[in-house]
């Protein structure tokens, strides 16, 4: 019988035993046809609970989860490529293990994918949240873009050549920069995703920001920006 999954989430996570289960706990909720997606997760080489807390999520008969497991901690591009491989789905979406998304959030981001053969990737708005899920203010997810919550089609990151695994921090920008130079992203105007902004989220080390930044800089020129 033929696959039926069309989306495939993809995870990375590393230490994050304290926020995976929330994380799973909303695609496990999600309003579409629970056939259509898959999760792909990759255990960037945890030394904490974090499979623990993702095998509990797993049916030991069909689980809707893949796991990778890093041997050691590879960094955030290099799991999520090897998330893509293995992707079954149409269409992709990322979702980092310490957020969370709404129920219809692949429903509503599948659907616009596809009844707009223009689309060739729907990113929607987000709430920034803190540790208690309080949601501190709605974001547009153009003018404060992130990595998440946007829903691209395997074959675009395929020919884009995926993320570029030298980049350990802005490695979505690198990806943003190269996709919208063939192809385009729209906005979808729900704020669907959930940014938890935390003490250990990597946006709060300037200098790994700014070290970054500058390596994109080197890679594009200033004129990119």
């Amino acid at each position: 019988m033929a696959s039926k999954i069309e989306i495939s989430v993809l995870i990375a996570a590393y230490n994050q035993e304290k926020y995976i289960g929330r994380c799973l706990r909303s695609l496990f909720n999600q309003s579409i046809d629970f056939e259509k997606f898959e999760i792909n997760l990759v255990n960037d080489g945890s030394t904490d609970r974090t499979l623990y807390g993702v095998e509990l999520f797993c049916d030991p008969k069909d689980s809707k989860i893949n796991i990778i497991n890093n041997k050691k901690n590879l960094g955030l591009p290099s799991s999520i490529n090897k998330a893509i491989n293995i992707s079954k789905g149409k269409y992709l979406v990322r979702i980092d293990a310490d957020d969370w998304v709404s129920k219809d959030f692949l429903k509503l981001l599948y659907a616009f994918q596809v009844n707009n053969d223009y689309m060739d990737a729907v990113a929607c708005d987000y709430n920034l949240v803190d540790n208690n899920e309080k949601v501190i203010e709605r974001k547009n997810c153009f003018s404060d873009p992130i990595a998440c919550g946007i829903m691209f089609q395997k074959k675009h990151l395929m020919e884009i050549g995926l993320y570029d695994e030298s980049f350990h921090c802005h490695e979505e920008r690198d990806l943003r920069i190269r996709f919208e130079k063939k192809f385009k992203i729209h906005r979808l105007e729900l704020p669907l995703y959930r940014y938890r902004k935390h003490e250990k989220n990597m946006t709060n080390n300037k200098k790994v920001l700014e070290e970054y930044n500058n390596k994109l800089i080197d890679k594009y020129g200033t004129s990119i920006f």
